[in-house]
């Protein structure tokens, strides 16, 4: 991970710092200087919403399957989905490629697994607020300039306010646990980056998707057994794949032929407060005035963070 190609998929990730790597993976885009017509938005927004929608339909199946079961159901069927329909060539490629491939599909997994142990026990809103901190602290490094600082500072400010001073508010399990899903997005994109320049259209992406599946699989029987095989249980997971891959990666991909990458990263920092709203109207999750201060500033940081490596380009 020291070659100069690297470099550039970290700096490539930095710019986009909240993006969903899905997109990425299946079409790396460049910032252009166009004005994005509404369209594009709208696509990119319903996509936010499917995908967290999606994330709150996953809580309400956690009591019938447990949160390993959902990941496995969400990875398993949308790999199914992805291979069906792009029925990616598998000759052709070298080590380095599956290496790329299999880390990303690694990444995804675990990315997965952590995301829905910690919605599992906090609020749909702040797990993925606590996430989003990974992508930031990659476009911070990314960005290597002294305005990154401020928008660093402004979102442990959101943090901080969100655990009111300590995670003894939030389930600590779970807080640590979003965070460390935060980590793994941030190297869920650098390699999403890397496999979209290996692979063509959505090859990469579908490939990545199967290896995650097959990864979760022994923790989803292990946690859920025949649970999963379910018929309800399983259109109810079907449903969450749906919604949290395939649908916002189509959505994104046709966005993203027209929208500028930046643009498009700016608009996925909204991911927290999208989560909130699906958190309080699907699962009953209220959030105080705090907590809505507190996304608030995680977003703000987010958009600064984009802005902000956008304008040192």
């Amino acid at each position: 991970m020291n070659d100069a190609r690297t470099d550039s998929a970290v700096r490539g990730a930095g710019a986009s710092a909240v993006t969903l790597p899905e997109a990425a993976a299946a079409h790396p885009s460049g910032g252009g200087r166009r004005r994005p017509a509404l369209g594009p938005v709208a696509l990119v927004v319903a996509g936010g919403l499917s995908v967290q929608f999606g994330s709150a339909v996953a809580v309400l199946l956690m009591p019938r399957a447990g949160a390993l079961g959902v990941v496995t159901l969400r990875l398993v069927l949308a790999a199914v989905v992805l291979l069906a329909v792009c029925r990616p060539r598998v000759r052709g490629y070298g080590r380095a490629d599956w290496g790329t491939v299999l880390a990303f599909g690694a990444a995804m997994a675990g990315m997965n697994v952590l995301f829905y142990q910690a919605a599992d026990r906090i609020p749909l809103g702040a797990a993925v607020t606590l996430e989003v901190l990974g992508p930031l602290v990659l476009s911070v490094i990314a960005s290597r300039r002294l305005v990154s600082l401020v928008w660093a500072g402004l979102a442990l400010a959101g943090v901080l306010l969100l655990s009111g001073g300590g995670f003894d508010r939030l389930d600590p399990v779970g807080a640590a646990f979003a965070l460390a899903a935060g980590a793994m997005w941030a190297a869920y994109i650098v390699f999403s980056a890397r496999t979209g320049r290996r692979f063509p259209q959505a090859d990469g992406l579908a490939l990545a998707m199967a290896f995650g599946a097959v990864l979760t699989v022994p923790l989803g029987v292990a946690e859920a057994g025949a649970k999963l095989l379910v018929p309800s249980t399983v259109g109810l997971g079907l449903a969450v794949a749906l919604m949290s891959s395939v649908l916002p990666y189509t959505l994104e991909l046709l966005a993203l032929r027209r929208l500028p990458a930046p643009t498009f990263a700016v608009l996925m920092s909204l991911e927290p407060a999208i989560a909130a709203t699906a958190g309080f109207l699907v699962l009953h999750q209220a959030l105080s005035v705090t907590d809505a201060l507190a996304i608030a500033l995680v977003i703000a940081a987010s958009m600064g963070a984009v802005r902000s490596q956008v304008a040192k380009k």
